[in-house]
C-alpha cells in the first residue's frame, strides 16, 4: 500500500467533518448572529462534539502523526453511535432543507461511514484489549452528565430521549444506561473484529507465499 494512502484517507475524513461542522455553524449562526452563542448552542450536541473529535484526530493523522489503536477504535465507535442513534431514534423527527440538510447528512451518515472505512482499512489491528469498550463508554456517560447538567440549568435538552422536562429524570437515566450498554456491546464487537478478523487478515497478508 502506498504510504500516502492512509494520510489521504484521513484527510478526506477530516474534510468531511470540518465541512459538516462549518455548514452547521453557518446555519445556526444565521439565526443567532452571535458566534459565541452559536458555539454554545452547538456544544450541547453529541453529534457535534464527536464530529469535532474525529475532525481533529484525522487532521493530526493527515499531517503524519499516528494515533494509537485505542484512540482510533474509540473514535470509530463514537461516530458509529452517532449514526446508529440518529437512524433509529432521530431521523424521522426532523424535516431539514438546504444547508441544514447537507450538514445533517454529512455528520450523521457520511462521516460515520468514512471513519469506519478508515478504521477497517488503515488503522493498526490485533492490539485492542477486551477492556477498551468500558473505557470508551466513559465518553457517552460523561456527555450525558454534561447534557443533563446543562438541561437542569436552562431547561433545554439536545435529544428527546433525554428530555427530563418531558419524560422525567428516571426515563432519561434509563435511556442513558441503555445507550451506554449498547456502546459497550458494539465496542466489544469492534474489538472482536480487530483481534479475530482484521488482525488475522493482516497477518495472513504479510505471510510469505
Amino acid at each position: 500500500m502506498p504510504a500516502w494512502m492512509p494520510r489521504a484517507a484521513a484527510a478526506l475524513t477530516a474534510l468531511i467533518c470540518w465541512a459538516a461542522l462549518g455548514i452547521r455553524f453557518a446555519v445556526t449562526n444565521a439565526g443567532t448572529h452571535d458566534p459565541l452563542a452559536t458555539l454554545w448552542i452547538l456544544a450541547r450536541f453529541f453529534t457535534i462534539t464527536t464530529n469535532l473529535a474525529v475532525a481533529v484526530a484525522m487532521t493530526i493523522v493527515a499531517f503524519g502523526k499516528p494515533l494509537s489503536d485505542f484512540v482510533l477504535g474509540g473514535l470509530t465507535l463514537a461516530i458509529l453511535l452517532v449514526g446508529i442513534v440518529y437512524a433509529l431514534l432521530l431521523a424521522k423527527l426532523y424535516h431539514l432543507t438546504g444547508g441544514a440538510l447537507v450538514a445533517d447528512t454529512l455528520m450523521h451518515k457520511v462521516s460515520p461511514v468514512a471513519m469506519t472505512l478508515y478504521w477497517f482499512v488503515f488503522a493498526p489491528h490485533s492490539r485492542l484489549r477486551w477492556s477498551a469498550p468500558w473505557w470508551w463508554a466513559l465518553y457517552p456517560i460523561g456527555y450525558f452528565a454534561y447534557a443533563l447538567g446543562r438541561g437542569a440549568s436552562d431547561g433545554l435538552y439536545p435529544y428527546p430521549f433525554m428530555d427530563v422536562g418531558k419524560i422525567g429524570l428516571q426515563s432519561s437515566l434509563i435511556n442513558a444506561a441503555l445507550i451506554a450498554a449498547a456502546f459497550v456491546v458494539v465496542g466489544e464487537v469492534l474489538v472482536w473484529l480487530d483481534r479475530q478478523v482484521l488482525g488475522r487478515a493482516a497477518l495472513m497478508s504479510k505471510a510469505p507465499s
